[in-house]
């Protein structure tokens, strides 16, 4: 899932929060957004779950101090720089550019100092890699509140969870080869997917929730993960029941094959391609 600028947002302007909130009101801020943009709460919007998905990130930069002190940084340079930029005529604007342009060569040539925008980028990817045990926790209390409500209404769409596991030692610090953006991009091509979560209590676990049935069912089957660390997925609960006892045919059998190979092909394109990021990093 494509990943948020946060360079050129205001998090705290999306949240509805001041700048100096305190972590106990960004999390009641973020549960009221999420629970409004949740997908169950928006079937007919295609983009829920990618902000139900940029909210949980937003929630992982505000509740760490040292991102949220990178973040903030960089706010208060963007809102000072746009304050002089507004008050320049365009003479001055145009020369007070070409100046800072000079500037910025200047300053690639002479020193090799982190900037601002660098410090924030090292702590987003330094969230990526270890995860947040609160953010976890937020997203948990999110679903199991859509999960209350769906009950409620008596429908299904919310049982749809499918725990993950795969090998990984608990000092292993690349937890098996599998990150969160790696388990979504294996996962999504079956289904939208409505919340994802990584453990970062035990190494080799994570909990995904799917939008329908049928999506989360044919993950159980035929997902494998990576060929030296297979994944395991099996449902968290049994899955909703329906009048047929077999998933699929025999009249369906080669259309199920063809399934398998192009998931194979796709899985194999995924790897490649994560490698070649992963080389260029």
């Amino acid at each position: 899932m494509e990943e948020i600028n946060v360079e050129e947002m205001d998090l705290y302007e999306i949240l509805d929060i001041s700048p100096g909130a305190e972590n106990v009101d960004i999390k009641k801020a973020y549960r009221k957004k999420a629970l409004q943009c949740h997908p169950d709460k928006n079937p007919n919007d295609p983009g829920a779950a990618k902000k139900f998905h940029q909210l949980s990130k937003i929630l992982e930069i505000l509740t760490d101090q040292g991102a949220r002190a990178a973040y903030d940084k960089v706010l208060k340079g963007r809102k000072e720089a746009a304050v002089r930029h507004k008050e320049l005529d365009g003479k001055r604007r145009k020369l007070k550019e070409d100046l800072e342009a000079r500037e910025r060569q200047a300053q690639k040539k002479v020193f090799d100092a982190k900037t601002a925008d660098q410090k924030l980028k090292e702590e987003i990817e330094r969230l990526r890699k270890e995860g947040s045990r609160e953010v976890e926790e937020e997203i948990l209390n999110v679903l199991n509140t859509i999960n209350e409500e769906c009950n409620a209404k008596k429908c299904d769409g919310s049982n749809h969870r499918v725990k993950i596991k795969w090998s990984a030692l608990k000092s292993d610090t690349n937890n098996g080869g599998y990150t969160q953006e790696m388990l979504h991009r294996f996962l999504s091509k079956y289904g939208d997917i409505q919340g994802l979560v990584v453990s970062s209590k035990r190494n080799g676990s994570a909990l995904v929730e799917f939008r329908d049935k049928n999506a989360a069912q044919m993950a159980v089957d035929f997902e494998l993960g990576l060929s030296q660390n297979p994944l395991k997925l099996e449902w968290v609960n049994l899955p909703p029941t329906s009048k047929s006892s077999n998933l699929v045919k025999d009249s369906d059998f080669e259309s199920v094959t063809l399934m398998k190979l192009r998931q194979a092909e796709e899985r194999k394109r995924l790897i490649a391609q994560m490698m070649e990021a992963d080389r260029e990093s």
